[in-house]
C-alpha cells in the first residue's frame, strides 16, 4: 500500500510540472463528504423530480431558498440567476466543516443517473479543486469566446447549472460576489475562469467530455437513452461518456422532460414503471360525500357526430353526482336539442350547471376560461376535468383513474381507431408544432405503459385547482399570436413549470372524426359508418351480433330463410322516423318514376335509400354485417352486395296492409324489422307459399334473409292494426 501511495504521488509530482493539478493521494473520498446544495424557491413539479432521482441514489440535499421570493429572472427572460450566488454564498459561510465536496446544481431541470460513488470518482479523476459543467455555446456574453481557454477535445465553455469542489475552493470562489438577484450568475463564474489567476488559484477546470455534467442545449444531437441492467443512463455519443448529472439548461426543458420519462428508472423494459404507484390519491378509502369535487367542462364547437352518445356516457361516469358540476359550452345551434334533452332529465343530478350556449355570443378562447373560473372560484372545487364532445369515454372509471394519480395536469390516451393519431404530442418541432418522439409508436401501441411527461395534451385533460389559481391564474392562457388556442395553452403550461402528464395504463376510449359531418338530416349519425365505423357500430349494431360466426344463433324457420339479429333498437328508431321525416312516400301504385322502367310490378308504400342519400352507407352495411353471413349460411357464395333496391316498407290497415305473393327481383333478400309485433302494430309477417310456412312473431332489428327467385315465393301477410315498417334490400348477387 505505502509504495502504492508512493507511485500515485510521483505521478502527480511529474503531472504538476505541466499543468496546474489536485492530487489526491488518500484514496476515494468517502460519499459523507459530499455536499448537495441546490436553490428553489417553489416546489415545482421539475423540483420533486430532482428530489426523486436524488433519493434514488441517496443523496442528501440541501435546498436553499424554500418561501423565498424568486428574484432571479427566468429562462425566457434575460440573464438572471444571481440570487443562487447569494444563496451559496451565505450557506458556505454558515458552514463549519471544511474537508467537505460542495456539488451546487439546479434543481428544475436537473436529473441525477448515477450516485455519489461514481459522481466522486470521476471528480478525483479530474484532478481540479472545483469542476464546472461545459458548453458547447457561450452565454450570456459572445464577446468574451476569445478569451476562454483552449481545451484538447470536448467543450469550452463554463456552464453555471452545475459545478462540484472542495468547500474552500467553492468559497473563495464566491466570496466577491456582491451583486443582484437578478444578475448573471454564469457571467459571475465566466469572468473567474477566463482570469487565468483566479482560475490557477481556485484550480477550476471544465468537464469538457461530460464525464459529471451533461447539458443539453446545443447538444441534443450527442445524447441518446443507454437502457441496461434494469437502469437507463443518458450516453455522450460524441464523448462516449455516461454523465452523472443532466441539465435541460436554456431552451431544452421538453428534452429533460423526455429524458426523465426513463432516467434513472423510471421506466425500463425490465420493470415497465417504477414510479406509476408512487403518491397515489386512492378514492376507495373515501365514503363517495368525501369524494373531491369536480368541475366538469363540456366543449362543444363544431357540428359532431354521436353527441347524444356522449351524454349517454357522461352519465354513466362512475362517480358520484353531487360531488360533479357541469360547465356546458356549445357553439353549434345543431346540438341544442341534444344538450336541452339531457339537461331536462338530469341537470337536478349534478351540485351545479351552467350552460352556456350559441345565442350568448361567447368565443371558445373565453369560454375555457369561464370554465376555468367555475372551478377557481368554488372555493370547494379540487379538480377541472376538461372533456371536448368528439372524446368517447369508454372507460366509466376515467375521472377516478385520473384523480388517484395525484398529477397537477394529467389526459388519459385516446386514439382513433385504426391511426396513431393521439390527443398528445411526444415532442414538438422547432416552430412549436407536432414532431414524433422516438418512443411515440411504442407508447401509442401499448408496447410502453406507464405515465408520461409530454409538451402537449388535448381534448380531454384534469387540472388541478390550486395549479388554476396559482401558476395558471391568467385569462390569457388561450392567446397567442401565432400559436393555436390549444398549443398557446399547453405552451403557456410548460412556460409555468407545470408538466403534463399523459397516461396510457388504462384503456379510456377513443377520439371521434368530425370531418364531413353533415346536419342536413333528422339522425345524421346514420351517415357515420365511413367516418367513424367503431361509434357507427356500437350505436346501430345489435349486440349479439358479434355472435353469429362463433354460436350457432342464426335460426331456421322455414326451409333456406334464415334469421337473426342485426340492429339495435336505437337504429330501428332512427331509420323510422328518418324515414318519416323525410315523408315522400310513395303512392303504392304500378307506375314508380323512381326504378328503372317506371313500371313496379308489386308496389309497396315506401322510400328508397337513394331518395335520403344512404345507397353508398347501405351498400357499406350489407358489405360490412350481412355478406360474412350469407356467405355462412350460403356454403360457396361471394357475394359483393350490390343492390338495385333498398328501401323502408310501410304497412298500415287503412293503407297498405299487405302484400300479394311474388318473387323478388333478387339473388337472395334482406328483410329487417323496425319496430315490434304485439307492441307497435298487430299482425303482419312473411308466408313462404311453396313451404306452406310462416314468420308472424318478428323481433325488432332481426332480419330475415332468404332466396329471392325461384323457390321462395312469398307474401306479405296483413297488418291488422297499428303501423308495421320493414327495411327490404334486393341484393343481386
Amino acid at each position: 500500500m505505502r509504495t502504492q501511495t508512493l507511485t500515485l504521488s510521483f505521478a502527480c509530482f511529474c503531472l504538476s510540472l505541466f499543468t496546474p493539478v489536485h492530487c489526491d493521494p488518500k484514496g476515494p473520498i468517502p460519499e459523507g463528504n459530499l455536499l448537495v446544495f441546490t436553490v428553489a424557491t417553489k416546489e415545482t413539479d421539475g423540483f420533486k423530480r430532482f428530489m426523486r432521482s436524488a433519493q434514488q441514489f441517496n443523496y442528501t440535499v440541501k435546498v436553499l431558498g424554500r418561501g423565498e421570493k424568486w428574484n432571479g429572472g427566468g429562462f425566457l427572460s434575460p440573464p438572471g440567476g444571481g440570487q443562487k450566488v447569494r444563496l451559496l454564498k451565505s450557506a458556505l459561510d454558515d458552514l463549519k466543516e471544511k474537508d467537505k465536496i460542495i456539488l451546487f446544481i439546479d434543481s428544475y431541470d436537473v436529473i441525477f443517473s448515477s450516485g455519489p460513488k461514481e459522481l466522486l470518482k470521476k471528480f478525483q479523476q479530474a484532478r481540479h479543486k472545483v469542476v464546472f459543467s461545459a458548453e458547447t455555446l457561450i452565454w450570456p456574453d459572445r464577446h468574451l469566446e476569445d478569451k476562454h481557454p483552449h481545451v484538447r477535445e470536448g467543450k469550452r465553455f463554463l456552464g453555471a447549472g452545475g459545478f462540484i469542489g472542495y468547500t474552500a475552493n467553492v468559497k473563495e470562489m464566491v466570496s466577491d460576489w456582491s451583486g443582484k438577484d437578478d444578475e448573471s450568475d454564469q457571467l459571475f463564474y465566466t469572468k473567474i475562469y477566463i482570469d487565468a489567476e483566479k482560475r490557477k488559484s481556485i484550480n477550476i477546470t471544465l468537464d469538457s467530455k461530460c464525464r459529471l455534467f451533461q447539458n443539453l442545449h446545443g447538444a441534443l444531437d450527442e445524447v441518446v437513452l443507454k437502457f441496461e441492467d434494469g437502469r437507463v443512463r443518458a450516453r455522450n455519443v460524441m464523448h462516449d461518456t455516461l454523465p452523472v448529472i443532466i441539465h435541460g439548461n436554456g431552451p431544452t426543458k421538453l428534452q429533460i422532460n423526455y429524458l426523465g420519462n426513463y432516467i434513472p428508472k423510471v421506466w425500463t423494459f425490465e420493470t415497465g414503471c417504477t414510479v406509476c404507484g408512487e403518491d397515489l390519491r386512492p378514492l376507495s378509502a373515501l365514503k363517495e360525500s368525501e369524494y373531491p369535487l369536480v368541475v366538469i367542462g363540456v366543449f362543444i364547437q363544431q357540428p359532431t357526430p354521436f353527441v347524444t352518445v356522449f351524454f349517454e356516457r357522461l352519465l354513466k361516469l362512475r362517480y358520484p353526482k353531487d360531488r360533479l358540476s357541469l360547465f356546458i359550452y356549445n357553439q353549434e345551434p345543431h346540438h341544442d336539442r341534444h344538450i336541452r334533452s339531457f339537461l331536462e332529465n338530469h341537470d337536478t343530478e349534478y351540485k351545479a350547471v351552467k350552460l352556456i350556449g350559441p345565442d350568448d355570443g361567447v368565443d371558445p378562447m373565453t369560454s375555457r376560461n369561464m370554465g376555468f373560473d367555475m372551478c377557481r372560484n368554488d372555493i370547494d372545487c379540487e379538480y377541472f376535468f376538461s372533456v371536448d364532445v368528439e372524446v368517447v369515454m369508454k372507460n366509466e372509471d376515467t375521472l377516478k383513474i385520473l384523480i388517484e394519480q395525484n398529477k397537477a395536469f394529467i389526459a388519459p390516451m385516446m386514439t382513433k381507431p385504426g391511426r396513431l393519431w393521439t390527443n398528445f404530442w411526444g415532442a414538438l418541432s422547432a416552430d412549436g408544432y407536432y414532431a414524433r418522439s422516438e418512443d411515440y409508436v411504442d407508447i401509442v401501441q401499448a408496447r410502453r405503459v406507464g405515465i408520461w411527461n409530454v409538451p402537449y395534451v388535448s381534448l380531454v385533460y384534469l387540472v388541478r385547482a390550486d395549479v388554476l389559481r396559482s401558476e395558471l391564474n391568467t385569462p390569457d392562457l388561450f392567446q397567442s399570436a401565432t400559436l393555436d388556442p390549444d398549443m398557446a395553452f399547453c405552451s403557456k403550461v410548460r412556460d409555468q413549470g407545470v408538466f403534463m402528464h399523459v397516461t396510457n395504463m388504462h384503456t379510456f376510449g377513443r377520439v371521434l372524426n368530425t370531418e364531413n359531418y353533415q346536419t342536413s338530416h333528422l339522425h345524421n349519425d346514420l351517415w357515420q359508418i365511413f367516418e367513424n365505423p367503431v361509434d357507427w357500430e356500437e350505436r346501430y349494431i345489435h349486440g349479439n351480433y358479434s355472435k353469429i360466426m362463433k354460436e350457432d344463433i342464426v335460426l331456421t324457420p322455414c326451409p333456406d330463410v334464415y334469421w337473426f339479429p342485426i340492429f339495435t333498437e336505437v337504429a330501428c328508431k332512427h331509420l323510422i322516423e328518418e324515414m318519416e321525416n323525410f315523408g315522400q312516400w310513395s303512392g303504392g301504385g304500378n307506375v314508380d318514376t323512381r326504378i328503372q322502367g317506371g313500371y313496379e310490378n308489386v308496389p309497396t308504400i315506401d322510400i328508397h335509400m337513394n331518395q335520403i342519400n344512404y345507397q353508398k352507407e347501405w351498400h357499406k352495411f350489407l358489405l360490412e354485417y350481412v355478406a360474412p353471413i350469407t356467405e355462412k349460411m350460403f356454403p360457396g357464395y361471394y357475394t359483393r352486395a350490390l343492390f338495385d333496391l333498398a328501401f323502408v316498407v310501410r304497412y298500415k290497415p287503412d293503407e297498405q296492409p299487405s302484400l300479394r305473393p311474388h318473387h323478388d327481383a333478387s339473388t337472395f333478400t334482406i328483410n329487417i324489422a323496425l319496430n315490434q309485433v304485439g307492441v307497435d302494430f298487430q299482425g303482419g309477417g312473411s308466408r313462404f307459399l311453396r313451404y306452406n310456412c310462416s314468420v308472424q312473431a318478428t323481433r325488432k332489428g332481426w332480419a330475415l334473409m332468404h332466396p329471392g327467385r325461384l323457390t321462395h315465393y312469398h307474401e306479405g301477410l296483413p297488418t291488422t292494426a297499428g303501423t308495421r315498417y320493414i327495411v327490404v334490400s334486393f341484393v343481386d348477387p
